[in-house]
């Protein structure tokens, strides 16, 4: 077997050790504890592939950029690379680069209009020839991130959702909530209000996940929180490293506002909205592989 072959077999094949576990009825007590939180980071870091790699290469490569290429190109090509490789090697199919495809698209608009010299909220300040509109194309990888962690959850921990609410109570939420980052500039920001329906919609939902080899539970509200979490302690890595910038860390760097933790739930719901509605849809009309 060529060595292509075996990159190709490796990764899918860990996908399936994870996925596919035994009951294991004599674990239990604190070596259950143990091998099920193992489990959890193990997919964990299986579901974050693509935003870890990414930011990676963030760390990696320097502001002046290399070999003559400016970073932010060079991030758009490392991206383009890692997308590629993932389906390449079948850890994602092609209904989920669609998916992910889409949640670029969603955040390049956000981007363009965020960075537009009317609300002029962030800037990307080095140079680059991948920019449009002011907006290094790398950018919509970064939304794609969250999107394509959120697809490999589903996916490795068996994701199933108990109480979700109405499908189209849903989308018109997830659409509330993508235009008040929009329209916050103008009417007044209703973001609380949102996330006060939201907190309505969701509170009995809870989802269920699978570590090992047994069903756990929490409620869907809290994995919001916790994701937003993270995605802001990354936003502050990343403007710290200056790839991008608030206009109050154009001097000097400060940690991003506590403020934008509740921007970035919402935006986990959002997409997250997007991928159970995906799901839905092609269940309910059976498309094929």
């Amino acid at each position: 077997m060529s060595k292509t072959a075996v990159l190709q077999n490796l990764l899918p094949s860990l996908d399936r050790h994870l996925i596919d576990r035994p009951a294991a009825h004599r674990l239990e007590g604190v070596a259950r504890f143990v091998v099920e939180f193992l489990y959890f980071g193990i997919k964990e870091a299986r579901a974050c592939l693509f935003a870890g790699l990414f930011f990676l290469a963030v760390f990696a490569v320097p502001r002046a950029g290399l070999a003559g290429i400016p970073r932010y190109d060079l991030l758009l090509l490392i991206a383009i690379v890692i997308q590629a490789a993932m389906v390449w090697t079948k850890l994602e199919t092609m209904d989920e680069l669609k998916a992910i495809s889409l949640f670029h698209l969603v955040g390049f608009a956000l981007e363009v209009f965020k960075t537009s010299g009317s609300v002029p909220s962030w800037s990307y300040p080095d140079f680059a020839y991948t920019k449009v509109f002011g907006v290094p194309l790398f950018s919509g990888f970064m939304y794609a991130a969250v999107g394509s962690y959120i697809v490999q959850a589903w996916r490795l921990f068996d994701l199933r959702i108990k109480h979700h609410p109405p499908y189209w109570m849903a989308a018109l939420t997830a659409l509330a909530i993508y235009a008040n980052f929009f329209t916050h500039h103008y009417i007044g920001d209703y973001r609380w209000y949102i996330a006060a329906c939201t907190l309505g919609l969701y509170a009995r939902t809870t989802v269920v996940f699978r570590p090992y080899d047994r069903d756990r539970k929490m409620p869907l509200l809290a994995a919001f929180v916790l994701i937003g979490f993270f995605i802001w302690l990354a936003e502050n890595i990343s403007t710290f490293l200056g790839i991008w910038q608030y206009p109050n860390q154009v001097g000097a760097w400060s940690i991003v506002h506590l403020g934008k933790w509740s921007s970035w739930c919402l935006l986990v719901i959002m997409t997250f909205t997007i991928v159970a509605n995906l799901k839905h849809i092609k269940h309910c009309i059976h498309v094929p592989d």
